[in-house]
């Protein structure tokens, strides 16, 4: 796969002129025993850029780290507190705007990054120049386009969304065995309370078994697509 960090220079963004940026956030989170701890950070980066490629706008590196306090009892997550997420996101966006790049699409690759959400609204109180995605519609609408076969209840954690996404962009990360790995546990009532070590011994909740290639590129292009909406809203004339 391509480096998750862009290659661009100084130049290369004057040329540009974008008045956009976009910014995968990931997390360095267990994933079962056969998917990388950056899965999320890979996932957010292949996400970004595309969106970045297809609509001419400027790609920033990823955040690796964030909120995955959920996954504290397995073995290679590390976390930062939401305040401190909430803080980079805000030193970025204030960046971009002294730098002249006044608007931010922020691609989150992991779901446990509820704080983004507040950072967007409260970014947002004096007009849109902030966005967060994808959000629920735009995952429903790529797993319909993409023909997954489990849905988002039980795709919850390493299972055919993820391992999809992987096969197309990153191969080389999946290890043999993930098809073995399959975990069902769609009702999590109490997560936020008992983390995923209440449902799930092998850190995974879904089916990395059907995961493909082929679905990987089909949710890319659905993503892509829908991107367009959400940086309609924050364009800056």
């Amino acid at each position: 796969m391509d480096a998750l960090i862009t290659a661009a220079t100084s130049a290369d963004e004057r040329r540009r002129g974008a008045r956009i940026a976009v910014l995968p956030v990931g997390s360095f989170e267990q994933h079962g025993d056969h998917l990388p701890l950056a899965t999320d950070t890979v996932v957010a980066s292949l996400i970004a850029q595309r969106i970045a490629a297809d609509h001419d706008l400027f790609l920033l590196p990823p955040i690796t780290l964030s909120c995955s306090h959920e996954h504290a009892h397995m073995p290679g997550t590390v976390s930062i507190s939401a305040a401190t997420l909430y803080a980079v996101i805000n030193d970025v966006w204030k960046s971009l705007r002294a730098s002249g790049v006044p608007g931010l699409l922020i691609v989150n690759g992991h779901g446990g990054n509820y704080v983004l959400s507040n950072v967007v609204q409260e970014a947002n109180t004096e007009g849109p120049r902030v966005a967060l995605f994808p959000v629920r519609e735009d995952w429903h609408r790529a797993r319909e386009a993409a023909g997954l076969e489990s849905s988002g209840a039980e795709d919850m954690h390493g299972g055919e969304l993820e391992v999809s996404l992987l096969l197309h962009g990153a191969p080389e990360l999946v290890r043999d065995g993930v098809a073995g790995d399959d975990h069902d546990a769609p009702e999590r009532p109490h997560l936020l309370t008992l983390g995923m070590a209440g449902y799930t011994r092998n850190g995974i909740i879904g089916r990395p078994s059907l995961g493909t290639a082929e679905k990987g590129k089909a949710l890319l292009d659905s993503l892509s697509e829908s991107a367009t909406a959400h940086l309609s809203l924050i364009g800056i004339s």
